[in-house]
């Protein structure tokens, strides 16, 4: 996929994103004849920014996340360094989530500094070359600023949901006699701005799935050359799928507590998911599986509703970097 199409993407959606919101918002403020909106604008930045502030140390609590000692693990410490200087970014702390399910994640705020979190289960099934493409993954998301755009970006929506509860919630109870409780007209604006709240999460998740195409691009570039990037970060791919199902197909499981967006595959994967990668075939056959897989209208529609891609779009997208390469 072309960087310069996901730029576009990204543009265009966060374009979308604050037109739509500056438009309803003026017409909702100017129908109820509010003119001063800055208590509540200031509470939903102040409760986001203070999400992100704290958000770090809950992640840490929720994962058990431990940082790395440079002494247990100094390939990894290495490979992180080496990337960083090449992605030209100040190394983040290496970080350990103590969970069975292979997976990692970059987070990290003011307070705490960047880090970059590999899962127990990530170093068990992975090798060095796809832990260096998953590395270079998060390590994309510390270079564009993904966890502070997307904060941003949530921030129009929770101003909606706030605003469309309140006013539902004041319609019914603002007052003891019928024409106080019975206002329609706010009623009405109340549910509108839960439609907007819906519409605007639907381009915020639509904008989480192009942060992700962003970074994988980010990885491939990061690698020796783009066919070997783009070769290794599928293989990595796959294997956390596939051990992600097995696993969950024993019965493990995996609190994300609202934080799944952090990880470089969607660890809540689909039952359906879980039976294809549960499978006894080889890593190779599983990838092809995969990119000759078609993608069902149903398919199509739990991608709009995912903060990550459709793992086939996602996996010929990368499949696109070794052809081009080949070619």
């Amino acid at each position: 996929m072309s960087i310069w199409k996901l730029r576009i993407a990204m543009l265009v959606t966060l374009t979308f994103i604050i037109g739509l919101s500056t438009l309803a918002l003026t017409f909702i403020l100017n129908f109820l004849g509010i003119s001063n909106i800055i208590v509540l604008l200031s509470t939903v930045i102040a409760f986001n920014v203070l999400q992100w502030l704290i958000a770090p140390y809950l992640i840490d609590l929720f994962y058990n996340v431990k940082e790395i000692d440079q002494n247990s693990m100094p390939e990894i410490h290495d490979i992180l360094r080496k990337l960083s200087q090449k992605a030209g970014i100040k190394t983040p702390k290496l970080m350990l989530a103590n969970i069975p399910i292979p997976n990692a994640f970059a987070y990290g705020s003011p307070l705490t500094g960047n880090r970059v979190a590999i899962t127990r289960g990530l170093l068990n099934v992975l090798n060095k070359n796809e832990i260096e493409a998953v590395i270079g993954h998060e390590l994309g998301h510390l270079k564009h600023k993904d966890v502070q755009i997307m904060m941003l970006a949530s921030v129009l929506p929770s101003l909606f949901y706030i605003l469309g509860r309140s006013l539902i919630f004041s319609s019914y109870f603002g007052g003891r006699d019928e024409e106080d409780r019975g206002s329609a007209s706010i009623l009405i604006i109340g549910f509108l701005s839960m439609i907007i709240y819906f519409i605007l999460s639907l381009f915020v998740l639509h904008l989480s799935r192009i942060r992700e195409y962003y970074a994988d691009n980010f990885s491939v570039n990061l690698s020796s050359t783009r066919k070997d990037g783009a070769r290794n970060l599928m293989s990595a791919l796959a294997k956390i799928v596939r051990y992600t199902g097995i696993l969950k197909n024993k019965g493990a499981t995996i609190k994300t507590l609202g934080f799944k967006e952090l990880f470089i595959a969607d660890p809540d994967i689909t039952e359906k998911e879980i039976r294809e990668a549960s499978k006894f075939i080889g890593e190779d056959r599983f990838i092809n599986e995969i990119l000759n897989k078609r993608i069902t209208f149903a398919d199509k529609i739990m991608e709009i509703f995912s903060t990550h891609p459709n793992i086939v779009n996602r996996f010929k997208a990368l499949y696109s970097y070794i052809t081009e390469s080949s070619s």
